[in-house]
């Protein structure tokens, strides 16, 4: 098989799941539309339709819902990932609110650096954004396999150095991978 007939076949196998991003993405727009609208007349609604289905293509057309840009398949893992996500930022709120409310603000902020054990772009990315949601830490640089982080306090960094936080995105980022399932 020559080099022009592979790029067909791989342009080929990755067609499916493009479409089944831009049906999604036309799903996603539409539904916020109708939540955001609150009109519902047909005339308002084809139109809603339209538009929606118009914006789905051409993203489709421009390549631009890819597979990180919308990652669909992520699938369910993520949402377990996100709601264990939301819990820290819960508690970590609490935690930021303690130090603010005391009377000493005892805060130890610090400089560290943290190993970003994904394997893609996107797993370190969704990994440095999960450190900088959760109060009391920021990332500030991702370069190669490592985050600079700032955290608060002593306890916020050790807890980011236990790991975590990163075995959780790097089983999201394998699955994703496609070394899962």
């Amino acid at each position: 098989m020559g080099r022009r007939e592979l790029a067909v076949h791989a342009r080929d196998r990755d067609r499916v799941p493009a479409v089944i991003r831009a049906v999604i993405l036309f799903l996603v727009l539409f539904g916020t539309w109708l939540l955001l609208s609150g009109h519902y007349t047909p005339l308002l609604l084809g139109l809603g339709v339209a538009s929606c289905a118009f914006v789905a293509y051409v993203a489709h057309r421009m390549d631009v819902a890819d597979r990180e840009a919308h990652p669909v398949h992520l699938g369910p893992q993520a949402v377990t990932y996100w709601a264990w996500l939301v819990l820290e930022i819960v508690k970590s709120n609490i935690a930021v609110a303690r130090l603010i409310l005391h009377p000493r603000m005892p805060i130890s902020p610090r400089l560290i650096s943290v190993k970003a054990s994904q394997h893609s772009e996107l797993g370190k990315v969704i990994y440095a954004n999960s450190i900088t949601l959760t109060p009391g830490t920021v990332s500030l640089s991702v370069q190669d396999d490592m985050i600079e982080v700032h955290a608060l306090t002593e306890e916020a960094a050790a807890d980011l150095a236990e790991g975590e936080m990163d075995r959780r995105v790097s089983l999201l980022d394998y699955r994703h991978e496609g070394g899962g399932r």
